[in-house]
């Protein structure tokens, strides 16, 4: 009896001496050591992304003691890769094209999705120069378009996804590395047309609706302007759309580039979690981030309108991005159309 006892310590004391290391791996995450790796999609400057992830993660270690790490990959299919290579380890701000790829690929499920001045959805915009000869869709065939990413929601997918709907094909494709790059390409007749992600205008005492012109005032150029913040401005309604991101160095912008159409509507982009993360301390950081979210900080990091302008963020269902899929079902588009190879 003592000897089949004396075995049988010996049998789970073997077994849990193999358990260890990942039990304590996995207890570990969040330490100086082991960093939760937090992705953000290259849709803007790699350098304004940095430096406002690392706010958030500065703000996010105060309210929870964990620790983070800031990535900004090259690509979409990159942020993708990586989060998937980090099942128990890693969240993402990433676009809902790009979450249904890494949702089907390893299990990567959303938590909450961005909301933007009241907006839980978005818009892909197709930008012309105003001096150009494009003035309906079907003008499109055969020029030259700029996108951001093979895997941006909107500056891509949805836009190739109704223009082969329309039988719309375009000319050249150039993929511009970016949202800004895309209105830059525009606005300097480097390409003839472009497809960018549209946030709505504010207007005073009008706010705008769906349904509404893209460009709901009557252009002067005497009306475009920056304000004493820096803000892009057409009269006293504020342009929020990706136009806006190339102020600073084409404060002309608006004066330009014109938006030709908007696309159907777009839920928003999403902040997910690997699928083997930690459910308590994934509830920590919701908690901590909703809190974030009412802080001035906030504005210094994700809600900059030259980050990725979120007002906040709410909660939201994988049955929130069913749209996504059909679309990508309806024209039998795979990851590999969307990422290459």
């Amino acid at each position: 009896m003592r000897t089949r006892f004396f075995m049988l310590t010996v049998i789970m004391v073997f077994v849990l001496g193999l358990m260890a290391p990942a039990a304590l791996a996995q207890g570990d995450l969040g330490s100086e050591a082991n960093p939760i790796q937090v992705y953000f999609v290259p849709s803007v400057e790699a350098q304004v992304i940095t430096t406002g992830g690392e706010v958030m993660a500065a703000a996010l270690k105060e309210a929870t003691g964990l620790n983070f790490e800031v990535f900004v990959p090259t690509s979409y299919a990159a942020t993708v890769e990586a989060m998937c290579a980090a099942p128990d380890r890693s969240m993402g701000f990433i676009p809902a094209a790009g979450y249904v790829i890494a949702s089907e690929r390893c299990g990567v499920a959303v938590e909450a999705a961005a909301v933007r001045r009241g907006w839980n959805v978005y818009w892909a915009a197709y930008i012309v120069r105003r001096d150009s000869d494009i003035y309906t869709w079907g003008d499109l065939a055969g020029r030259s378009w700029a996108y951001p990413d093979a895997g941006s929601t909107s500056g891509f997918i949805v836009p190739s996804v109704e223009l082969q709907a329309a039988g719309i094909e375009p000319g050249e494709r150039v993929e511009a590395g970016g949202h800004n790059q895309v209105v830059q390409a525009v606005y300097s007749g480097e390409v003839e047309f472009g497809t960018t992600f549209f946030s709505p205008p504010v207007v005073p005492g009008a706010p705008w609706r769906i349904g509404d012109l893209a460009e709901p005032y009557d252009l002067t150029v005497d009306e475009s302007r920056l304000d004493a913040d820096g803000n892009l401005f057409v009269g006293d309604i504020r342009i929020l759309d990706a136009r806006a991101n190339i102020r600073e160095t084409a404060p002309d912008v608006v004066d330009q580039v014109r938006i030709l159409r908007l696309s159907a509507p777009i839920p928003n982009d999403t902040l997910s979690f690997g699928p083997d993360f930690s459910p308590e301390l994934k509830a920590q950081i919701m908690e901590a981030l909703y809190a974030f979210a009412q802080t001035d900080g906030w504005a210094q990091s994700i809600g900059s309108e030259d980050f990725y302008g979120w007002s906040g963020l709410a909660p939201i269902t994988d049955a929130g991005y069913d749209p996504v899929r059909l679309q990508f079902e309806v024209l039998g588009l795979t990851e590999e159309d969307i990422f290459g190879g």
